[in-house]
């Protein structure tokens, strides 16, 4: 099952527990994909006497810890980067064009290193790094804005509910309530590209007739498309959390875990981001 995040699609952890990989092809020595539970494993070795792909025993697997540890340090490095911007790049009248401009080439700086590492083949810690750092700037700007302008508490609503989508949605997936089908996966991308066309063209709108375009940013269609986001964000989740099950059940490589917090990292900026917006426009509207 190939998942949302870039940083994945490009990689194949997937394994074929009866819901096969997209793009998933028999290899030798399997008859067909959905009798050979390995057949879309990447890092499978085969079998000497058998010929069949099979489950190798790496000393330098990836293991969840792996997992936890560069997850931890990747969103420490984004609140790291909030952090200081929010207490070095005021937003009050006098320098707000200035924090914003920096906030901007912040956001620039991070979507370019995001995609230039998930063009790379392996990963380069230290590009993930800057991309959490300058993610981590964009958001502080970002937050303390919301919280001069919308009010305090906003900010903190914000991370609390990220954090309780994560956990819900960790919990969900450990339980089995969410299964990573073909089907899953389908309905996912789909709603995420319709999601993502909306959002373009509601800025186009505003960026050529002003105001807030076609309205998906505010009123009673904003708090439909945050709640339509932060649900999409979750289903972001399960795909990434299926990711790393299958990248250590396979043995993947340990520097995958690098990739693995990566994905994560964009998953709850994205979360996060939605659940910021939100929360500002039902603030606005009390």
């Amino acid at each position: 099952m190939r998942s949302s995040n870039p940083v994945f699609s490009r990689r194949g952890f997937s394994r074929d527990n009866g819901y096969a990989n997209v793009n998933a092809a028999p290899q030798a020595g399997a008859p067909v994909a959905g009798a050979n539970p390995y057949a879309t494993n990447p890092y499978a070795q085969p079998d000497a006497q058998y010929g069949a792909p099979q489950a190798p025993a790496r000393s330098g697997a990836m293991t969840i810890d792996d997992v936890v540890t560069r997850t931890a340090l990747t969103l420490g490095t984004v609140v790291a980067g909030a952090a200081a911007a929010w207490a070095l790049l005021p937003v009050d009248e006098a320098n707000l064009n200035k924090s914003y401009g920096i906030a901007i080439g912040a956001a620039l700086i991070a979507f370019v290193l995001s995609l230039v590492q998930s063009f790379k083949r392996t990963p380069v810690p230290a590009l993930i790094i800057a991309y959490a750092a300058f993610e981590g700037v964009f958001l502080g700007v970002i937050s303390s804005a919301v919280s001069t302008y919308i009010g305090p508490g906003v900010v903190m609503q914000a991370v609390m509910g990220t954090m309780c989508v994560f956990a819900g949605v960790l919990f969900a997936y450990k339980m089995r309530w969410i299964r990573v089908t073909r089907r899953f996966y389908g309905f996912v991308m789909a709603a995420a590209m319709g999601f993502m066309l909306l959002m373009v063209v509601n800025l186009l709108f505003a960026a050529f007739g002003g105001g807030d375009g076609l309205g998906f940013r505010s009123g009673g269609l904003g708090i439909l498309f945050g709640v339509v986001g932060i649900i999409l964000g979750a289903c972001f989740l399960a795909l990434d959390f299926k990711q790393v099950e299958d990248g250590v059940a396979y043995g993947a490589p340990r520097e995958e875990s690098w990739l693995a917090a990566f994905g994560l990292t964009m998953t709850l900026v994205w979360i996060y981001l939605e659940m910021l917006r939100l929360l500002s426009i039902l603030s606005g509207d009390d």
